[in-house]
Parts: C-alpha cells; sequence; structure tokens
C-alpha cells in the first residue's frame, strides 16, 4: 500500500513539476526573464497555491449539503459528514499542503539571488 501510494505521489510530483518548468520557462522567455528566475518563479506561485488550497480543503467543516446541487441553505438542508468524507477532506488537504511545501522548497532551491551554502 505505502510502495503504491508513493509511486502515485511520485508520478504526481514530477508530471506537475514537468508542466511549472516548461509554462515557466515559456512564459519567462515571452517577458525577458532569466530562465531560473522563472521557473522559480513558477514553483514559488504553484507551491503557495497548493499549500493554501491544502489548508482550506484540509479544514472543511464537518457538515455538508444534503443536496449537492442546491448548495448551502443556512442552517436547513445539512448533514453531517460521514467518517470518510472527513478524512478524505483530512488526506486531501495533507496532500496539497505538502506537494506545495516541497514546491516551494524546489522554489528556493533553484532561485539564483540566493546561495544556499
Amino acid at each position: 500500500m505505502w510502495r503504491a501510494a508513493a509511486r502515485r505521489f511520485a508520478i504526481l510530483f514530477v508530471g506537475l513539476s514537468a508542466a511549472i518548468v516548461v509554462v515557466s520557462f515559456l512564459f519567462g522567455e515571452l517577458v525577458g526573464s532569466a530562465p531560473n528566475r522563472a521557473i522559480s518563479l513558477g514553483f514559488y506561485m504553484i507551491g503557495a497555491l497548493l499549500t493554501v488550497a491544502g489548508f482550506v480543503f484540509g479544514n472543511r467543516g464537518p457538515v455538508r449539503p444534503v443536496d449537492e446541487d442546491r448548495g448551502w441553505q443556512f442552517g436547513r438542508g445539512l448533514r453531517r459528514a460521514s467518517r470518510e468524507e472527513q478524512e478524505d477532506a483530512i488526506n486531501s488537504g495533507a496532500l496539497l499542503a505538502v506537494l506545495g511545501f516541497v514546491l516551494l522548497a524546489i522554489g528556493v532551491a533553484v532561485d539564483s539571488r540566493y546561495r544556499l551554502v
């Protein structure tokens, strides 16, 4: 189970990182920025976005709408979330937050303005 989860996380991480590098490089070339600066900014932006999304999704409340199509109705049409839904919200939030932190760390490592050692 852990090996399969690590493999899926690695595939997600490598695919997302490759997309960030390609899009950031192309955008950097378009605006005339240095390639490593453009790539580090791409990692910063996506990493920050995923970290915030992880905290938001992980902190969903214990209630859900009864009818998903109608949405929230201020106290009416609400139900308690099942244990599975609460665990899914926490796990999804944790995955997004960890992925965001890792991407932020890569952005710091790639950024040429600062030396790490």
